[in-house]
């Protein structure tokens, strides 16, 4: 398994020695708006088949893990899953009026240079209010195969107890639209793919570096099986 060496737990986050120190969690009505409007754009605009979007619990805290191949994974995921999401995104994405946009929707930005601590009690106090939050695990966009996992997951899995439910998203980067290049051909149809809920932890509680490092593993294998899984299912 490969994973980012230089990147460990994001960090306490919340005063957990100690004092605690309580975050203000991302708007749930804005999240709400959020999936409105992506359900609008990606239905509108491509042809989404989803598939085991029963999967993901209807209620209570869950992490839905997207692997990432192109921009528009994240709002497909969005307009696709049953709940409104909470995505982390990273700062870079929020410039000029779409940084109050996706504050407004809800999304959680996160500068990933380092340990970005009011991220991290943000995300933590969505999975606190029983929230669903959404997270690239390999960091950034690339292959979307899961192979290089950042320990970001397994701390929010592990920290939270929240179940994760593995999320493929097939098809958005397959070909180049002819009116925005950047963006897949209008219409093309792109699969989402929910899988089962599982726990990452090994359900003692601990969250000491090995027991991050073992539930990366864990949640890598599951990752990549869904991933395998997703492609025999819709032929891709």
């Amino acid at each position: 398994m490969r994973r980012d060496p230089g990147r460990g737990p994001p960090g306490r986050g919340r005063g957990e020695a100690g004092g605690r120190q309580v975050s203000q969690a991302p708007s749930l009505k804005g999240a709400a708006v959020g999936r409105r409007i992506g359900i609008g754009l990606m239905y509108g605009l491509w042809k989404p088949r989803v598939l085991g979007a029963w999967k993901v619990p209807a209620s209570g805290p869950v992490i839905l893990a997207v692997n990432h191949t192109h921009n528009i994974d994240g709002p497909m995921v969005m307009g696709t899953a049953p709940r409104p999401l909470h995505f982390l995104i990273k700062k870079e994405a929020y410039v000029g009026p779409l940084g109050p946009f996706l504050d407004g929707i809800g999304q959680v930005k996160v500068d990933r240079s380092g340990t970005d601590r009011t991220a991290v009690g943000r995300a933590l106090a969505v999975l606190d209010q029983g929230g669903a939050l959404g997270i690239f695990p390999e960091g950034s966009r690339g292959e979307g195969d899961f192979a290089s996992l950042r320990a970001g997951l397994a701390y929010f899995a592990v920290r939270s107890g929240a179940p994760v439910v593995p999320v493929a998203v097939l098809g958005s980067g397959d070909g180049r639209g002819r009116l925005i290049p950047g963006l897949p051909p209008f219409k093309s149809r792109v699969d989402v793919v929910f899988g089962s809920a599982f726990d990452a932890g090994d359900g003692s509680g601990r969250r000491t570096r090995t027991a991050l490092d073992r539930a990366t593993v864990r949640i890598q294998d599951r990752l990549t099986a869904h991933l395998a899984d997703a492609k025999r299912l819709t032929g891709r």
